[in-house]
């Protein structure tokens, strides 16, 4: 008898031992992400979960102006973003650049001189030519120009004093190139401009588009016109104010090679 109630004894602590091998071992859930990998003693049949379903992300549609109201005037003071960028370009020669936001416009210089490299950068930007380079430098160094990111009042000043009247309806509208100063209004620069908002051309776009074309004025380019409907529109077309049939383009050059319609 002792001898059975010591195998009866043995045999329920086995069963014990079995009951807790089944039970959950405490796997904890992640939201958003496959579930991290923990210790199972229950068979892997039973302990394999089914993998979320893979579901397509849409991506956010493009951003075709900045929302919120947009300074008319301000200080008529510049900051410069004092950073030395990278030389943009292999060969040629070399052209230095600063950038300056007025004060009181509502944007951050060293921001704006990351989009004026980017646009001067390329690829398709003047660069590509093989005979210029192209180089920010801080404000107090010597320069071939400046690259001046100023409200709607300040450029209307700025572009007059150097000849250029920006004005559309009485309103101070464009951006310009004065000797020596590219001069981008503030306005479209968070705006762009109704025809490219219309047509869905992100506001990344103009920005390359409205520093390229400018940039070129102070490389010597002229005007040019629409080559033909739905073919690109050459950088040096005044895109700010029309298409004429063509579709927004932002570049220079395409394809390695200068892009450029007939003289206006």
């Amino acid at each position: 008898m002792e001898l059975l109630a010591l195998v009866l004894a043995v045999g329920a602590a086995v069963a014990v031992v079995v009951d807790l091998g089944g039970a959950d071992v405490g796997a904890e859930v992640f939201s958003g992400g496959a579930p991290a990998s923990v210790p199972v003693l229950a068979p892997v049949a039973t302990a394999t979960a089914a993998s979320p379903p893979v579901t397509a992300t849409t991506p956010p549609p493009p951003v075709l102006r900045l929302p919120g109201p947009v300074p008319s005037a301000g200080t008529g003071i510049f900051g410069y973003d004092d950073r030395v960028g990278p030389v943009l370009g292999g060969v040629g020669v070399l052209r230095r650049y600063r950038v300056a936001v007025e004060s009181g416009a509502g944007e951050d210089a060293g921001e704006f001189a990351s989009a004026v490299e980017e646009a001067l950068a390329g690829p398709g930007s003047w660069v590509d030519s093989g005979r210029l380079r192209l180089r920010q430098v801080p404000g107090g160094a010597p320069h071939d120009f400046t690259v001046y990111l100023a409200t709607a009042g300040t450029a209307g000043r700025m572009c007059a004093a150097g000849g250029v009247d920006i004005r559309v309806g009485g309103r101070p509208y464009t951006s310009c190139r004065a000797p020596g100063r590219v001069i981008i209004n503030l306005d479209r620069w968070r705006l762009s401009v109704p025809h490219f908002v219309r047509a869905g051309v992100p506001l990344s776009v103009y920005r390359t588009y409205v520093v390229n074309h400018e940039v070129g004025h102070q490389l010597g380019n002229r005007h040019e016109r629409c080559p033909g409907a739905g073919r690109p529109a050459p950088v040096m077309m005044q895109q700010t104010l029309f298409l004429d049939g063509c579709v927004a383009n932002p570049w220079p050059y395409r394809d390695g090679r200068r892009y450029a319609g007939p003289p206006l």
